[in-house]
């Protein structure tokens, strides 16, 4: 592993020509997956260049699903960690990786860590799960420890508690999810705790969109601009890429580490797209050991950047994630991801939690059903939610008012490791 970011793009396509080379033969020596898929489409992974990566057919999450331990390299007894996807979207998958797919993790979260301007001096409060084989929350602690910082492992929840460390052990740099950094705003208002006067500097965000397509901040980010003057950093990473894209100080696109990850944007017929252009963006992994990937769909919908950052370094960006390719919504003659109606749902401020629901009714097209839990009980709150709904979305989906503590419970049925705002029925109704 060596760090790219500021050497010249020659540099950087000579590296992965190398790198992906190896990948190949090794896939080739020790993934009874690729090896038949190399097989059944007559491919020599020694003829293979970076150039001609798009030769070798794509792999899916359902490819990972029907052969989950096909993509295994080593023998059982090298793996040092099993992690799980979180199953939003169909059954989890495990992720199996070795102590040196571990050390790779740290470095990556390391390499994230100086993105974000962050140094040893710093001391990091974890507000995310720490158990339930997910991965970021021991990659995270694991970057920490490589950077040289110090970590406060509180999890996710408690709220009296992340505030009670705050104000006790001072730490500069949350890691949470943004929705959350939301309920901690709300819970210091109502407790007389000013947010500002604490020692949090920074904020690295995970697991939700902060950004709109031309990288100012969303509805979700301004309302918690508007009440604490706190530095935030984007991010978007998945459990099978074991790799994560991070914002620099520069906020122009979310850096690929090049020496961990190669990646593309595939229209719908698996071609590579130019930069600007938006399509699905796949990767192939770099120095896993365990479970590497090759040209794998990750189903989400981004663009890429090319051109040199402000920050100085050289390596490509991908815009915030529009959507996810499986969770596209047509609802009464509009297209809509959920990250939309996040992003409308986010920025109501009458708005405590929500739940989105899609199904397909009785002619096989797309529901849509808000589940709203409201602040107050003030009459006109629910008609006035409605109509900023309405008015953001363009189209009115069916909408339910109930108490937060169902909301909770709709969100727990998800998954039983972190909350999700987003049920898609569609896929098993069609079953």
């Amino acid at each position: 592993m060596e760090n790219l970011d500021r050497r010249p793009i020659s540099e950087i396509e000579q590296y992965q020509e190398s790198e992906l080379q190896k990948l190949l033969l090794y896939l080739s020596d020790h993934s009874p997956f690729y090896r038949e898929l190399f097989l059944k489409n007559n491919i020599d992974p020694a003829k293979i260049t970076l150039a001609g990566l798009s030769s070798i057919p794509p792999t899916s999450k359902d490819n990972l699903q029907a052969h989950n331990m096909d993509f295994l390299c080593v023998e059982k007894n090298k793996i040092a960690e099993y992690c799980s996807t979180s199953g939003t979207l169909g059954a989890p998958v495990t992720i199996a990786l070795t102590s040196n797919d571990l050390e790779r993790l740290a470095y990556n979260e390391y390499c994230s860590f100086l993105q974000a301007g962050c140094t040893s001096e710093d001391i990091f409060q974890l507000m995310l799960t720490m158990d339930k084989q997910f991965m970021a929350g021991i990659a995270y602690y694991a970057g920490i420890q490589k950077l040289g910082a110090s970590a406060i492992r509180i999890g996710s929840g408690n709220m009296p508690l992340q505030i009670d460390s705050i104000l006790n052990n001072k730490p500069t740099v949350l890691i949470a999810v943004p929705s959350f950094i939301l309920k901690l705003i709300e819970y210091a208002k109502e407790n007389n705790i000013d947010l500002n006067k604490t020692s949090i500097k920074k904020i690295i965000c995970i697991g939700e969109a902060i950004r709109n397509a031309d990288f100012s901040p969303n509805e979700l980010a301004l309302r918690i601009q508007n009440n604490w003057n706190v530095k935030m950093y984007s991010t978007y990473a998945s459990t099978e890429k074991q790799t994560a894209f991070t914002e620099c100080e520069s906020g122009n696109g979310a850096h690929a580490h090049a020496d961990l990850l190669i990646f593309e944007i595939l229209d719908e017929n698996n071609q590579p797209l130019p930069a600007g252009e938006y399509g699905e963006l796949t990767v192939t992994t770099l120095g896993v050991e365990g479970m590497p990937l090759l040209r794998y769909k990750t189903g989400d919908i981004c663009t890429y950047y090319n051109s040199p950052c402000t920050c100085g370094r050289h390596s490509l960006r991908i815009s915030p994630i529009i959507g996810r390719k499986q969770q596209l919504i047509k609802f009464k003659g509009t297209t809509l991801y959920p990250s939309t109606i996040y992003n409308t749902l986010s920025g109501i401020e009458e708005i405590k939690n929500y739940f989105v629901e899609v199904s397909l009714n009785e002619i096989n097209t797309d529901d849509l059903h808000l589940y709203i839990s409201v602040k107050d009980e003030k009459a006109d709150t629910q008609q006035k939610i409605t109509e900023m709904i309405r008015s953001s979305l363009r189209v009115l989906p069916k909408i339910s008012f109930i108490s937060n503590d169902n909301i909770l419970s709709l969100q727990q049925n998800v998954s039983n490791r972190k909350l999700n705002k987003f049920y898609d029925k569609r896929k098993t109704e069609k079953l």
